[in-house]
């Protein structure tokens, strides 16, 4: 235990104890100095925090990346300023300058907590429920990696994953889908605390939200620990302690607290949530608590009962003392585990990336869902940390192989049975990422992306290396009708900034974009794959990770055709109608917008030269590429649904023919 017994909590619900006056006090003055922030939850979940974060949480401030330490999660995200001054307290390298800043432009400390940008915040959490299922990733990962590399007496993995959350991120859809999923897994090293304080924005939320909560998380398989005083320390540490015994099961810790506590007028209500108490409130407070200090003061005895820096340089010092055995003894594995957890390459990615292209190479004519995965396939021998799986849809989007081992069989396994969840497959998925030692993948239909659409742009938002694989990919999928066929997903996709979008136009592109997505490091990478069978293309110049390439080149072109995935197929048919005219054109495939766009001007012109008109065909909507040909160019594509029938059929119906698109061509040369 850091704290001195002089600072022991007093009475039960008492606002005098130093330690958490402190707290509440940073709360309420940050946010009034910002004239804005969420006062409400930091003031009513200072208690729960003082223990967890004293008591239980290891971890430390001096190495905020330690492999082994505790990972804490504040899915609650408006309520940063318990966060930020839990790590302020605690020793990290936010100081009460920092604290000053808050919600300022360029501060360390912004509305939300924001993974990479403030030390010690381990995901970037605000959309409610999220931060949840970033933790169940975390845990996951954890057990799976322990799995893989502790060996008897050496246990080199083992550490919890605590979580705040409140009434909002149980509201909303994703924690049923992710709660489920971890009652399955049985990840018993997460520890989750519900504030349960029955307000949000709209008033008490009885009326909207009148759930039960505690049996609806026995039902998923938890461990619940019920009727909880959230403002007794005593109460909070036994309930931790009992959550703690239980390995078989993850825990929810059912707190009642008041928001605002403390706050004579406004505690307890919907005024308190996201609004500056006013300066008024805030010296009632001060008075409540005993708290006589001027705001951003905090006395010294308070610093010292909080510090968290010696007792974390010897928890983690002594870890590095267990991994020296524990490379002594397992060299190659400490190697592996070192390498993974840094996010370094592996050293057979070259290996595998080649074995990939040469086996897609081979393939000949085959959908490029089945190329993606013999891609897979080949590239997970030579890259261990592959982790990953399907919304239920493993089988059609091909995401499984020889090589699959889920972990509900076996907990040192790559692959996760994620079920009908695809919201949760994402934010987990994060957490994954984010945990490290894994680089995570997760499948589905290309039109159920708009399901984990918040959780694909929150991979992009922490640049976490992520891959989506999204199969049958336009109207081509046929019978299955509008329901099923995507035509505005991949351009909205492409909308969301730091996404890699990848729609390969054949078997040897598709290695290629497997290849770039598992390179990148900086952000995620969706895989837009189709049901059909596609002819390999043969090129002018062999496909790289720059994101487009010539096809054709003549040297009389007149035109530039652009296409993406099976349009490629369809816009060659055209240039060979065309040349049949006397029409030449050039042929370009461009499978990933945003890595071309990465190209410098005179790479890019290499490609799309100045004084050729260009003609786009894709199966989807066409406002992105009126973009890229201009007044002078021409889209063949659709900005309507589908229809049900056979693919072929539905491709005619809609246009998508080599005549309608030779005749772009002419219209435009015209």
């Amino acid at each position: 235990m850091n704290a001195p017994a002089t600072l022991a909590p007093a009475r039960p619900g008492a606002l005098d104890w130093p330690v958490t006056a402190a707290l509440r006090a940073l709360a309420m003055d940050a946010v009034e100095k910002a004239k804005s922030g969420h006062p409400g939850a930091p003031m009513g979940m200072a208690e729960i925090a003082a223990v967890v974060w004293r008591d239980h949480l290891r971890h430390d401030p001096t190495d905020p990346a330690w492999a082994d330490r505790d990972r804490f999660v504040l899915s609650n995200g408006h309520g940063s300023m318990l966060l930020y001054g839990l790590l302020h307290l605690t020793g990290y390298d936010v100081t009460i300058d920092d604290l000053k800043a808050f919600r300022q432009l360029g501060s360390k400390t912004p509305g939300h907590p924001e993974v990479g940008h403030t030390p010690g915040v381990e995901t970037t959490t605000g959309p409610l429920g999220q931060g949840l299922a970033n933790a169940i990733g975390m845990a996951l990962a954890e057990r799976t990696l322990a799995a893989q590399f502790n060996r008897p007496g050496h246990e080199i993995v083992d550490h919890r994953t605590f979580v705040f959350l409140g009434d909002g991120c149980l509201m909303e859809g994703i924690s049923h889908e992710a709660a489920s999923l971890a009652g399955s897994l049985g990840l018993g090293k997460l520890v989750c605390f519900w504030d349960d304080n029955g307000i949000s924005i709209d008033g008490k939320c009885v009326e909207w939200f009148a759930d039960d909560t505690p049996a609806r998380f026995e039902a998923y398989g938890w461990h619940v620990v019920r009727g909880v005083d959230g403002h007794d320390p005593a109460a909070i540490e036994a309930a931790t302690r009992v959550a703690l015994a239980e390995t078989g099961r993850p825990s929810l810790i059912c707190c009642r607290t008041v928001i605002g506590r403390g706050s004579p007028a406004k505690q307890g209500t919907e005024t308190c949530h996201g609004a500056p108490l006013g300066g008024g409130e805030i010296a009632a407070v001060r008075e409540a608590m005993g708290w006589t200090h001027a705001p951003f003061e905090i006395p010294a005895e308070i610093y010292a009962a909080w510090d968290a820096r010696p007792s974390g340089r010897a928890r983690s010092a002594a870890w590095r003392e267990r991994f020296a055995a524990y490379a002594q003894a397992f060299p190659d594995l400490a190697a592996e585990f070192t390498r993974r957890v840094a996010g370094d390459p592996a050293p057979g990615f070259e290996k595998g990336a080649a074995e990939a292209l040469a086996a897609c190479e081979a393939a000949g004519t085959i959908a490029s869902r089945k190329a993606g995965q013999i891609a897979l396939a080949a590239l997970a021998e030579h890259v261990p940390e592959l982790f990953g799986g399907s919304a239920d849809l493993a089988h059609s989007n091909l995401t499984v192989h020889k090589g699959s081992v889920p972990v509900s069989r076996d907990p040192a396994g790559n692959q996760v049975l994620f079920g009908v969840r695809e919201f949760a497959m994402g934010a987990i998925s994060n957490g994954v990422a984010l945990h490290g030692g894994f680089i995570p993948f997760c499948a589905t239909f290309l039109v159920f992306s708009d399901y984990a659409r918040n959780a694909i742009r929150m991979a992009a938002l922490m640049k976490q290396r992520v891959i989506w694989v999204l199969t049958h990919d336009s109207i081509a999928l046929g019978e299955d009708g509008p329901t099923h066929q995507p035509v505005e997903h991949v351009e909205s996709l492409r909308l969301i900034p730091n996404l890699d979008v990848w729609r390969p136009a054949d078997a040897v592109e598709t290695a290629t974009a497997w290849t770039a997505a598992l390179a990148r490091r900086d952000g995620p990478s969706a895989l837009i794959l189709s049901r059909q069978n596609l002819a390999p293309q043969p090129r002018a110049d062999a496909p790289d990770r720059c994101g487009a390439h010539l096809l054709r080149a003549p040297a009389n072109a007149r035109a530039t055709l652009l296409a993406t995935g099976s349009e490629v197929g369809l816009a060659a048919a055209a240039a060979d109608l065309l040349a049949g005219e006397g029409i030449a054109v050039r042929l370009v495939s461009m499978p990933c917008v945003e890595a071309f766009e990465r190209l410098s001007a005179e790479e890019k012109a290499e490609i799309l030269p100045d004084g050729l008109p260009i003609v786009a065909v894709e199966a989807g909507t066409t406002r992105g590429w009126r973009g890229v040909v201009g007044r002078t160019g021409a889209v063949v594509g659709i900005d309507r649904f589908g229809e049900s029938g056979p693919d072929k059929a539905v491709l005619a119906h809609f246009g998508f023919t080599p005549e309608r698109v030779a005749a772009a061509v002419r219209a435009v040369l015209a």
